[in-house]
């Protein structure tokens, strides 16, 4: 392998906070990571995700926050920053979807999807690149979705809100980019996490798979991979992209 590969690729000493860590593509990411030898937090607000973090090493760390609470995000990353003395990357892949027709979406639910998409998703990010600033350097990569870029049904929230997080990333980069910071997003199709096996299982699964091209849903591990490509300094010319994952759903 060449000098070029093994430096972009050499995770070794950083440290990488992943939201919504203890499950599914966070997870992935998270493992990914350690596999390559960075140090993760895990910021979750399920208590499970210290334990979570903790089956991935001695040295990775798990932190219980609500993401709605922006004293809680502010504690959080400054803590991280205390503790490991440096954020390298960030990965915003908390989320939540509630389906209804138009007509029939609630406050709630509407407030819900983008309090946690969307907004907590920014502020984690600032409160990241204020010491990422610091540093002089920095990666965040967004996690976004197909609805960001195609209409689904039954999804207004949601889509509303990768949509928004699709005008957001671009912004931040943007900005941040004489900072040394670059920040992207990622749009998967449906994901086979645990929740998502669940959500598409029989018959509704196998329609959907008919819509994608490649006949299949995106495994986790694929989204992770292509998370370590815009974090490695082997993407340092991407910034302001929204790389879709889906199989050629949205081509058509």
């Amino acid at each position: 392998m060449s000098g070029f590969i093994n430096r972009a690729f050499d995770f070794k000493g950083r440290c990488a906070v992943i939201t919504g860590g203890g499950a599914g593509i966070g997870l992935a990411c998270a493992t990914l990571l350690a596999e390559c030898g960075a140090r993760v937090v895990l910021l979750d607000r399920d208590p499970a995700v210290e334990g979570v973090a903790a089956s991935l090493g001695s040295e990775h760390l798990g932190v219980v926050a609500d993401l709605r609470q922006l004293d809680q995000i502010q504690r959080a990353i400054d803590s991280v920053a205390t503790r490991f003395g440096r954020i390298d990357f960030l990965i915003n892949s908390a989320g939540v979807v509630f389906l209804d027709k138009a007509l029939d979406v609630t406050e709630d639910a509407w407030d819900t999807t983008l309090d946690i998409n969307l907004k907590a998703s920014f502020f984690v990010a600032q409160a990241c690149a204020r010491h990422m600033i610091d540093q002089g350097k920095g990666r965040i990569v967004n996690l976004a979705s197909q609805a960001a870029v195609v209409g689904l049904d039954q999804h207004v929230a949601y889509c509303a809100s990768k949509a928004a997080v699709v005008g957001m990333t671009r912004v931040l980069a943007m900005e941040w980019a004489p900072h040394g910071i670059t920040v992207n997003a990622i749009s998967p199709t449906i994901v086979e996490t645990a929740l998502g096996r669940k959500a598409w299982a029989g018959e509704r699964g196998e329609l959907a798979k008919k819509q994608i091209p490649v006949g299949r849903f995106a495994q986790p591990e694929e989204v992770a991979a292509l998370a370590l490509y815009l974090l490695s300094d082997a993407a340092q010319m991407v910034t302001g992209e929204n790389v879709v994952i889906d199989g050629g759903y949205s081509i058509q």
